[in-house]
């Protein structure tokens, strides 16, 4: 299944989401003409990393910001960017520009900071993508717009079709399945001795439980734009 776009009518131009996609896109193309040696450092000085945060906070911090900017390759790029198109432009809207840009970073640092107390806070492992952000989002979608309809391709074999899926049903099931792999890390992880790497399940369920509490809270305070 795969999710195009939603049916909600936006009155605004939604200039922050294509720019943050903007932004997202120019990083990463600026990842991939590193060399492995500074595309090492590059993650180093930008992505996430517990140890770092945990023992140098006062310099690390703003890692809970950038990393959400960069991105491990084209599948975790373009899935990023597409849920970010598809729903992104209703919750600009709805909480008007300057709000939603505190509300997309605040959650994007808020899920960080969920992965890195629930995956080891002296772990090695980089954490980074807008995932964390746009888990946010999504959450925000489910509290306004509960009832709506996405129109999405399915995937039938070699049949293709196109059809209005109700965003409750594509939001719960990215919930419930991040919901279901992040305990089974937090287990694995648990029986392990080394670290476990691999998609930052915790940031995606943090995100989204942030996205559902702080879009309300940003809504019912009066700022001009």
């Amino acid at each position: 299944m795969f999710p195009l776009y939603d049916q909600n009518s936006t009155r605004t131009n939604p200039y922050l989401t294509y720019g943050l996609i903007g932004i997202n896109v120019l990083v990463f193309l600026h990842e991939i003409h590193l060399s492995n040696e500074q595309l090492e450092q590059f993650i180093n000085d930008y992505a996430v990393i517990p140890r770092y945060l945990t023992t140098n906070f006062a310099t690390a911090w703003t890692t809970l910001f950038t990393s959400q900017f960069l991105h491990g390759g084209w599948l975790h790029l373009m899935s990023n960017m597409l849920y970010l198109w598809v729903f992104g432009k209703s919750i600009e809207d709805r909480l008007g520009h300057f709000k939603y840009l505190i509300f997309y970073l605040s959650c994007g640092a808020l899920a960080a900071l969920c992965q890195y107390y629930f995956m080891g806070i002296y772990s090695s492992i980089p954490s980074l993508g807008a995932s964390g952000a746009i888990a946010g989002i999504l959450g925000a979608y489910i509290i306004w717009f509960p009832q709506a309809r996405i129109k999405s391709l399915l995937f039938l074999g070699f049949f293709i079709t196109m059809i209005n899926i109700p965003a409750l049903y594509l939001i719960g099931l990215f919930f419930v399945e991040n919901l279901l792999s992040g305990f089974a890390s937090l287990s694995a992880t648990a029986k392990m001795t080394g670290e476990a790497g691999g998609i930052a399940y915790w940031a995606h369920i943090g995100g989204f439980i942030f996205g559902m509490v702080l879009a309300p809270l940003l809504n019912s305070l009066n700022w001009d734009e």
